[in-house]
């Protein structure tokens, strides 16, 4: 193929690619059709019985809880539409706030502070949804007025509850972090929450699906009885290579006008209820949907094999110390990379140079240092700490570090919300934070490492690796 063709088709496609829809934050809005793309893995965690759904930051939480809100939305959910055909779907918590629906995390440290028990407040909320789609009328000028009927008038909440209904009703928990910003607390009420969903169960077509963070799911919040009837129904929302892949693809057909018609000469796919969808072999790890990616950004992450191939590559230094990458840090890499190349290799006769792939790494993992201090405001303080240090290497190096920063211990490090869990037990329990969170890894030889995703957002080196972006 002569330059002369391939050039005009790699600006083609970085235009194309730029104009397609790649942001996947949600705050509440209604997502286009296009945008939908279902994981097989998550198939489970949007069947009505899969009460509880953990994931870490980006990987969809958000995402489809706006998606199940919407009745067109779930109806292009394939066989899962005929489980969640009919049902009345609502917010029990999200972050957008909605007082009239649900407290906010004002409401909830008055009421806790009073005494009140969050049990009591979320079936509160339960019992305000079940009478207003029932047409009844119950005590809502304030929660605590819902939650004092509630108390006092049992045998009329019961019969609200236990009354035939003809509708089918499912209320969504979602972004439970922002109920408090102390852990103790918010385990209490995310505790509350979950009783009071395991409560629901009893009544028939009703309802409730729980998002949950991981760190919040692997404290006390299930230390009560019969919990493992929740535990039981714990989908996990997770994401493939080949996922990610097939996300990518799906917004890129996606994109409008020529830009889209341009991508569905590269990608297997289908019209589906005026939205194109990515074709099965596209969902999979599959020889088309590799050569695909190829025909965006070469078949190597260099002038030859031995630097890796961008298909992997550009999913691996995207994981975290768990082996997870989110669809966030993906997408925004790849967005990056096409900015970058468009402005520096413009006559490359792909869409993505390998250079600016590398650099589409540096800004995703600059996006998730910004997301982890958003979480956790501790971890910059303290991670901030390493820059200049090269990975692996010894603890006691990390430590020696930590140590002359915060004398008095990991107990001295600021933090006015969500603080080190474990900080108590001194740098060992910092470290395992660190850890289960996915921020550092420890080696078979014992030494740490820290995954791209965050090392190169920290700034530590790695010799060989993707160079943290300089400081201006």
């Amino acid at each position: 193929m002569s330059s002369e063709s391939t050039i005009p088709d790699a600006r083609a496609l970085r235009e194309a690619i730029l104009a397609a829809p790649l942001e996947t934050s949600n705050f509440g809005e209604t997502p286009d059709a296009g945008m939908l793309y279902l994981p097989p893995s998550h198939l489970k965690a949007l069947r009505l019985d899969a009460h509880v759904v953990v994931g870490g930051r980006g990987v969809g939480k958000s995402f489809w809880t706006a998606v199940l809100q919407s009745n067109d939305l779930r109806g292009l959910l394939g066989g899962i539409a005929a489980d969640l055909n009919g049902v009345s779907v609502q917010l029990g918590f999200s972050n957008t706030e909605d007082v009239s629906r649900y407290p906010n995390a004002d409401v909830f440290s008055n009421f806790l502070h009073q005494g009140g028990d969050p049990y009591d407040m979320w079936r509160a909320v339960i019992l305000r949804w079940v009478a207003a789609q029932s047409g009844q009328a119950i005590p809502a000028q304030d929660w605590p007025a819902t939650v004092q009927w509630l108390k006092s008038h049992p045998e009329d909440a019961a019969r609200l509850m236990q009354a035939p209904r003809d509708w089918r009703g499912l209320i969504l928990f979602d972004a439970l972090d922002r109920t408090s910003n102390v852990w103790q607390r918010m385990d209490d009420i995310v505790r509350g929450l979950l009783r009071a969903v395991l409560w629901l169960k009893a009544f028939p077509g009703l309802y409730a699906k729980v998002f949950l963070r991981e760190d919040q799911a692997e404290r006390t919040v299930f230390n009560f009885p019969d919990a493992s009837k929740l535990t039981a129904t714990k989908a996990e929302l997770t994401w493939a290579r080949h996922d990610l892949h097939g996300l990518l693809w799906q917004r890129l057909i996606n994109a409008a006008g020529l830009h889209g018609k341009l991508m569905r000469t590269i990608c297997p796919c289908t019209l589906q209820a005026s939205t194109w969808r990515v074709a099965e072999e596209m969902k999979a790890e599959t020889e088309v949907q590799r050569q695909a990616f190829e025909k965006l950004a070469g078949p190597w992450m260099g002038r030859d094999r031995r630097r890796g191939v961008p298909y992997t590559w550009s999913v691996s230094h995207l994981a975290d110390g768990q082996g997870r990458t989110s669809p966030r840090s993906f997408l925004a890499a790849i967005h990056q990379a096409t900015e970058d190349s468009a402005e520096r290799y413009s006559q490359h006769e792909f869409a993505l140079h390998y250079e600016s792939i590398k650099r589409g790494i540096q800004k995703a993992s600059e996006i998730r240092v910004q997301e982890m201090a958003e979480d956790y405001p501790w971890v910059p303080v303290i991670l901030s700490e390493l820059r200049g240090l090269n990975v692996p290497c010894e603890f006691d190096a990390i430590e020696s570090r930590w140590q002359t920063r915060f004398p008095d211990g990991p107990q001295g490090i600021p933090s006015d919300r969500l603080p080190a869990q474990h900080a108590a037990r001194g740098w060992d329990g910092l470290r395992e934070d660190l850890e289960r969170l996915g921020l550092i890894e420890t080696k078979k030889d014992g030494r740490i490492d820290m995954p791209d995703l965050y090392r190169v957002g920290f700034g530590l080196g790695r010799k060989g690796g993707v160079k943290p972006r300089k400081s201006v």
